[in-house]
């Protein structure tokens, strides 16, 4: 049952490839009643293992198939900071976890945290930069393929907390008041802190209301990185304090890391780090070439993590092409198989790199061209880049 399972999962998370390279409209906003009239036809333990197999970590399954079955259209909320250019895990990535999310028939609340970027000081705190910014990701979400779109909501936070202050800031004041100021500032992770720096006024205030939006979403499922673990628990925590029963499920995903050896993740300041979503094909090249990929060694290699959680997820399989000499052409059809050759070095990263360069750039494809293309996508991307990264 479970392989049975896996396998259908994967099936289902595998349309957004054929919808990027037909070169479909890249702001569409259709869903695929295919997809939909697929969700409904899913058992209860499908659903399950699709929306899991989201998450590296779960804060509790028990609790996520419980959810599942008793509501037919959760609410994951997933919140992003406007802080520069795209990389790849945040685009290619999140487009995966979003469609198997919407796939399993959930409504996905996509948090444009416009104001937390100026709590942040990204983009210098200027807040009209990080709100083209934050139009610009849209843009890269829906070229690269992120489908069912109606059941997809873009909430940017200046306008959503706005609107309904009266809910919003009494919920983070509350928060605020049962939290010591040290809890607090060990959740500086989230901002990409660490707790051991000068933190300003503003700084402190982020977690708090961090914390406030899974409850002013009315998110059933936390749907984050592993780096935002802290504050979801917090949540949880929360909910013990005010005693309430429901607690928003922790569904934490992988955290690719940079592309050089000894980089636990990918920086948008070091451009070597990361493939961003826009990169041309030569740069692609490139930067694969240079990666960190040593022989025989998977832990730590940042070009089979690639192939693991975005090449394999995106194409079902990967596609290695060689000289007969070197074992000739071979498909992998699980990331296991190909493990398996790596170590006994019967692949060598001379081989690897090449077909991993091959299959990212048919990913980025229809971003390349929707860039290039369509005028106002190309404006925001000439003044993205413009823009001077703040950390």
């Amino acid at each position: 049952m479970a392989d049975e399972s896996s396998e259908q999962m994967q099936s289902l998370s595998m349309n957004s490839v054929s919808q990027a390279e037909e070169g479909s409209s890249s702001t569409s906003t259709d869903s695929n009643p295919t997809n939909i009239k697929r969700a409904l036809e899913l058992t209860e333990e499908e659903r399950f293992q699709l929306v899991r197999s989201v998450g590296e970590e779960c804060i509790q399954e028990d609790e996520l198939r419980n959810l599942l079955k008793n509501k037919k259209e959760p609410i994951c909320y997933d919140g992003f900071e406007p802080s520069g250019r795209m990389h790849i895990a945040q685009g290619v990535m999140k487009a995966i976890n979003v469609n198997k999310l919407t796939d399993a028939g959930c409504i996905v609340k996509m948090w444009v945290a416009d104001w937390f970027a100026q709590l942040n000081n990204k983009m210098g705190g200027d807040l009209k930069k990080i709100q083209t910014v934050g139009k610009y990701l849209i843009e890269i979400w829906k070229a690269v393929g992120m489908r069912n779109l109606d059941r997809v909501q873009f909430v940017w936070t200046s306008e959503e907390i706005n609107a309904r202050a009266h809910e919003y800031w009494p919920l983070v004041m509350d928060i605020a008041r049962r939290n010591k100021l040290p809890r607090i500032t060990r959740c500086c992770q989230i901002m990409g802190r660490s707790d051991q720096e000068e933190l300003t006024a503003a700084q402190i205030l982020y977690p708090c209301m961090q914390c406030a939006d899974i409850f002013f979403l009315k998110a059933d499922i936390c749907q984050l990185g592993m780096d935002q673990r802290k504050v979801n628990v917090l949540a949880r925590e929360y909910c013990d304090d005010i005693k309430r029963k429901n607690k928003p499920i922790i569904l934490s995903h992988h955290m690719l890391p940079g592309l050089q050896q000894g980089q636990e993740k990918m920086s948008k300041s070091d451009p070597s780090s990361a493939i961003f979503m826009e990169d041309e094909e030569a740069e692609v090249n490139v930067k694969i070439k240079k990666a960190y990929c040593p022989p025989k060694i998977v832990e730590g290699n940042p070009c089979l993590e690639y192939i693991k959680y975005i090449i394999f997820p995106w194409f079902g399989e990967f596609e290695v092409e060689r000289r007969e000499e070197n074992g000739g052409n071979k498909t992998f059809k699980s990331f296991e198989e190909l493990v398996v050759d790596y170590e006994k070095e019967e692949l060598h990263p001379a081989d690897l790199k090449p077909s991993l360069s091959k299959a990212l750039n048919r990913i980025l494809k229809p971003v390349r061209d929707h860039f290039a293309n369509d005028a106002n996508a190309k404006d925001l991307l000439k003044r993205v880049k413009a823009y001077r990264v703040t950390r």
